[in-house]
């Protein structure tokens, strides 16, 4: 299915959507994750997972088969999702590794943005594998943590993260946009990079730097 607001979010950097959350008075740049591999800005639908600690969960019954994390959301996912994963247990473990970088390489997933720990960060970068993370690893999950779920509301920072919320990602920040938001906040980043635009070419055309970005610019969220 064909997602306008997707193909829209795709032009538009994370500054100008910071910017224009700002203007809105709503949260949701992190700017404590970093790129650890890939070289291109990402955007796409959420695909949520929750981990928690292997130790945490002892004595609860489940019904349900087990399996490694972060499998089933690579499953359901497709070239508008971005997989985001919530590993906030304080453990030293891979939310993230380099056979699920590759399944989800293989299925078109545009990349994972993990608040917690990866590994295998080289066989991500050797394939061209987005990823953004808190921190990387070489220790595995299997024994410290699994997952408790996927496409639940997880925390990324200090912004909840709905299953079908809206993710961009570059080396400034990863934005995370509620789907109820998303028009507003594109249309509010759309005029904000159409101003900066008018403001890049007076300067290329040689007009003072201080009177370009003065007055109008210092209060451009405003307007």
């Amino acid at each position: 299915m064909s997602d306008e607001f997707l193909t829209r979010l795709r032009r538009l950097d994370c500054c100008a959507l910071s910017d224009a959350m700002d203007k809105l008075g709503l949260p949701g740049a992190v700017t404590d994750l970093h790129q650890f591999s890939g070289a291109r800005r990402i955007s796409g639908r959420a695909i949520t997972v929750k981990l928690e600690e292997v130790n945490a969960l002892q004595g609860r019954s489940s019904e349900e088969p087990v399996r490694h994390l972060c499998c089933t959301a690579i499953e359901m996912g497709n070239g508008g999702n971005v997989i985001v994963v919530e590993q906030r247990t304080g453990l030293d473990a891979g939310s993230w590794g380099g056979l699920l970088s590759l399944g989800a390489k293989v299925r078109g997933i545009a990349g994972v943005v993990a608040d917690g720990p990866v590994r295998d960060i080289d066989e991500a970068r050797d394939i061209g594998f987005p990823v953004f993370a808190r921190t990387l690893t070489s220790r595995t999950a299997r024994g410290r943590v699994t997952e408790v779920g996927t496409n639940i509301p997880i925390q990324v920072g200090e912004i909840q993260v709905d299953a079908g919320d809206y993710i961009a990602a570059d080396n400034s920040a990863v934005i995370l946009i509620p789907a109820t938001h998303i028009e507003e906040v594109i249309e509010t980043a759309e005029r904000i990079v159409r101003k900066e635009a008018v403001m890049a070419k007076a300067i290329l055309g040689n007009q003072p730097i201080g009177d370009v970005m003065g007055g109008s610019y210092e209060h451009m969220l405003e307007t």
